[in-house]
């Protein structure tokens, strides 16, 4: 069981332009490595792995390339993950061969079969496809209760019981829907209100703009897991670092509720867990 030294992301995962700049390894890693890539609503993230399971070097992107799980630009996708690909097989000073990929639930076949052709057109090999609550807990170790992994798109639950996954769910809702409920309270383009929505200043008075938002996540959630004996919840996606979710769930669901460490990687992570090449 792989225990993540969460300390090391902010060194190994970072921004292009920080990616670009970062000065390679002393020593190439000549283990096995697990890569894993993300193609989120608002973020692609590649992350690789030591043969120990711990973070090597990873980058993220912001990016609109899909959309609900759905992969609306395959070609912007592909060049994204190239670029990530060229970059951090400099840092790494090894070629990146292989990685596995996640979806959220219930996407049809044939658009999580789309993910994977993104990651083979970038030039790797696709070892394995997993839906992203299930990464999740490949980093959380969870036994019983529910994972909700909120994204940019959408909210995905998985309820576990003894370590199994027994139940998945994913429904429309997510960081996007912050961004804007934001736009169109405050009159401002898209990006500003992403951008504002990502400013730790800001964040209290948006808070009450974005409430109701976080309540739907609560009563998708509440839907979801009424059949069922879920003691408490995991909240994990980079939607989830918002200040103050985690309660506002917590208050409609009326179970205790916990934000992952660094709630925006554990999917990622999950999935190049996944990548057994």
């Amino acid at each position: 069981m792989t225990t993540f030294n969460y300390s090391l992301l902010p060194s190994t995962l970072l921004p292009p332009a920080e990616s670009a700049t970062a000065p390679p390894l002393a020593e190439p890693p000549t283990g096995p490595l697990h890569i894993g890539a993300d193609l989120g609503t608002a973020y692609v993230v590649l992350v690789i792995l030591d043969e120990h399971g711990q973070p090597l070097a990873g980058e993220y992107q912001f990016a609109q390339v899909a959309r609900d799980g759905l992969v609306v630009d395959f070609f912007g996708a592909v060049e994204i993950l190239r670029g990530m690909k060229a970059r951090l097989e400099r840092r790494i000073g090894r070629e990146l061969t292989h990685a596995a990929t996640g979806y959220p639930p219930g996407v049809p076949q044939a658009e999580v079969r789309a993910t994977a052709n993104v990651v083979e057109a970038a030039g790797m090999r696709c070892t394995g496809l997993i839906d992203e609550p299930s990464a999740a807990n490949n980093v959380l170790h969870l036994q019983n209760g529910a994972i909700v992994d909120v994204g940019g798109g959408t909210t995905g639950i998985a309820i576990l019981e003894n370590g199994k996954v027994i139940y998945t769910a994913d429904e429309a809702t997510g960081g996007t829907h912050f961004s804007l409920v934001i736009a169109g309270a405050l009159n401002l383009p898209f990006a500003d209100a992403e951008r504002l929505k990502t400013t730790p200043a800001e964040q209290p008075r948006l808070f009450p703009v974005i409430r109701p938002v976080m309540e739907k996540v609560g009563s998708i959630v509440n839907k979801h897991i009424r059949r069922f004996s879920v003691p408490s919840l995991t909240l994990v996606g980079g939607t989830c670092a918002f200040p103050g979710m985690a309660q506002v769930v917590q208050d409609f669901t009326g179970l205790p509720t916990v934000v992952a460490e660094q709630p925006m990687f554990v999917t990622p992570l999950g999935i190049a867990m996944h990548d057994i090449a």
